[in-house]
């Protein structure tokens, strides 16, 4: 018996390989299916929902044309993360994307507690964007994406001993630098679960 998971990565190929034999639909259905996860990783990645946007589409025009080069050996989905963390890096680099965070669009019963809920997610952004670019990638995939370690290593194209270690050093950089929203009396810096230690703050100085 297949599960869900099992016919979506069946459908996933399926639309992929129709597309590579000329069907004109195929492509558009499968982007629609991924590109809202595509755009997650792209806007945590690059601060800016217009840069993202474009890497999204820089994304899917690279996969409509590689298309034919995919190989099997790894969920299209992952080969469409891929692309677009890939995107998403040329962007930096081209550009020196500086970090902004959008405010709503639409008001709320209470502007006060909209500010201190936007006043929270500009620092965790902030905080998020100031990580060295390899670990704020590995957060991204794994601790907010949701993806396993090792499919996150398939997205980045490295170990996942190397994944691990990234999340760890961002993991603890990012404690330090948002301890205060978790402590707001000053008792001291921590990660959801359990306390950074004196010799993981000084790992935090180090990334790989």
């Amino acid at each position: 018996m297949t599960s869900p998971g099992d016919d979506e990565l069946a459908d996933d190929r399926a639309l992929l390989a129709a597309h590579v034999a000329g069907d004109p639909q195929a492509f558009n259905q499968l982007v629609r299916r991924h590109r809202g996860r595509m755009w997650a990783v792209a806007v945590r990645t690059l601060g800016d929902a217009e840069e993202a946007s474009d890497a999204v589409q820089d994304a899917c025009l690279s996969a409509f044309r590689a298309a034919g080069s995919f190989r099997g050996d790894s969920q299209v989905s992952t080969w469409l993360h891929r692309i677009v963390v890939n995107a998403c890096l040329d962007r930096m680099r081209r550009r020196s994307v500086r970090p902004t965070v959008p405010l709503p669009e639409q008001p709320m019963a209470d502007p006060r507690d909209v500010l201190a809920e936007r006043e929270v997610a500009l620092e965790v952004q902030a905080a998020l964007l100031a990580l060295p670019e390899e670990q704020r990638l590995a957060i991204i995939l794994v601790d907010l994406q949701g993806m396993s370690v090792d499919e996150a290593a398939q997205v980045l194209s490295i170990p996942g001993g190397t994944v691990k270690s990234r999340c760890f050093r961002g993991r603890a950089r990012l404690a330090l630098a948002l301890g205060h929203l978790r402590n707001p009396d000053g008792g001291g810096h921590v990660t959801p679960g359990r306390a950074v230690s004196a010799p993981e703050q000084r790992e935090g100085g180090r990334h790989e």
